[in-house]
């Protein structure tokens, strides 16, 4: 090893260089943090142990393709956070699919509670938000995110994240207190 090389950086070469042991070195020094960073972001740790299962294979058939192995913690953690986003996109659409079924099945029932309208009313009015607000409003308070977290996990500034809030709830109070319950 070189005097100021990192171990990181000699294990991707070390590796690269055909050194089977370095990629279970590498793996041993950060499989776990992996797994930490990606259950900081998706909450579920049978998800997160996937993710960062998942990032692995990534890392690997990729890491040739690495061409500063110095930035190999930035750039393995910019794939794991790849990684639990789209989990998260996944989960969200599922969630809006399982929120729509519930939307189709309460339509069949003629007596709504006014909570239950007014919930239906604001889930409408957050479908119909620009993706983006859409996205920080579901995962600030469906999700509990904090702003830190939502710029993290969607590559924006917190500044970015503050303002879509912002916004979306700007329109969800003008939807809200136009009473427009038309479609």
């Amino acid at each position: 090893m070189k005097p100021k090389q990192s171990i990181d950086e000699a294990l991707v070469e070390a590796y690269k260089s055909g050194d089977k042991k370095a990629l279970a070195a590498l793996v041993k020094r950060w499989h776990k943090l992996f797994c930490d960073k990606a259950y900081w972001l998706v909450k579920d740790k049978d998800a997160a142990k996937d993710i960062a299962q998942d990032s692995w294979s990534i890392i690997i058939h990729k890491i040739e393709s690495l061409k500063d192995p110095k930035q190999f913690k930035f750039w393995a953690y910019r794939i794991v956070t790849n990684k639990a986003t789209d989990w998260l996109r996944l989960q969200s659409k599922h969630q809006k699919r399982n929120i729509n079924s519930e939307l189709e099945l309460g339509s069949e029932d003629q007596f709504y509670s006014e909570n239950t309208f007014l919930k239906q009313h604001l889930l409408r009015a957050i479908s119909r938000l620009p993706e983006g607000q859409k996205i920080v409003i579901q995962l600030f308070y469906i999700e509990s995110y904090s702003l830190k977290q939502i710029s993290e996990l969607l590559h924006i500034s917190i500044g970015t994240a503050k303002s879509r809030l912002f916004h979306a709830r700007e329109k969800l109070k003008t939807t809200l207190k136009n009473n427009d319950y038309e479609n």
